[in-house]
């Protein structure tokens, strides 16, 4: 069995959204590209009926180039958002902490492709690297995600989730010394502990995607 799993960044605007906005502006002048593609859930836990410009905020952020796949603890009945196209926000996600977009820098040496992680990936963490692959020298802790753009390089076991090729890189995989993971996946093609090839768990493995199925393989 196989699924899609896709990443989401959120957006909560604040009042007044004419900051809010200029300072969304000004991220994304730091950080050209980084909503490019991605969808984005929309949190209006922050926003009111009567917040000013409410109806203009999501034209706003469509000019920008922002793709909204949910909305989010709003409240279809204001007035303000009745022409809103108001998309159903996806179900069962889970939150991986705040999320800051990397800075563009004009001049200098171009930023490395590899992550290396000396120290063991805690209960809890979340390690995000879209632009190449991640390499962790510990063991990766039940309870802890880490998500790669390219491969995932684990030298000690693998016992939370690992989440390679985010961005379409199917041709990404994931080793580890020991397979133990919660969940794993491939460009958006997963497969939870259950369903892992048990000749592989608890072993040595790497893990590839194959057309829309992942298989799990020994390493020597």
């Amino acid at each position: 069995m196989s699924g899609r799993s896709f990443l989401a960044l959120t957006l909560t605007p604040e009042a007044p959204l004419e900051d809010w906005l200029v300072a969304l502006d000004h991220q994304i002048t730091r950080s050209v590209g980084f909503f490019a593609g991605k969808p984005v859930i929309l949190d209006l836990s922050m926003m009111q009926a009567d917040t000013p410009n409410l109806a203009f905020l999501l034209p706003a952020l469509k000019e920008r180039g922002i793709r909204v796949l949910g909305i989010e603890n709003g409240d279809r009945s204001w007035p303000a958002v009745a022409d809103w196209e108001w998309p159903e926000s996806p179900v069962g996600g889970r939150s991986s902490g705040p999320i800051t977009a990397p800075e563009e820098e004009p001049e200098g040496p171009p930023a490395p492709t590899t992550l290396l992680i000396e120290d063991p990936v805690r209960s809890g963490q979340h390690i995000v690297w879209p632009d190449g692959d991640v390499v962790i020298l510990g063991a990766v802790a039940s309870g802890a995600e880490v998500s790669a753009g390219g491969s995932i390089h684990i030298y000690g076991a693998l016992r939370g989730r690992a989440i390679a090729g985010i961005g379409g890189h199917g041709n990404a995989r994931i080793y580890t010394r020991n397979l133990a993971a919660e969940l794993v996946a491939i460009d958006g093609f997963y497969a939870t502990a259950e369903e892992m090839d048990p000749a592989c768990t608890e072993k040595p493995a790497q893990v590839l995607l194959s057309g829309e199925a992942l298989l799990f393989r020994p390493l020597p």
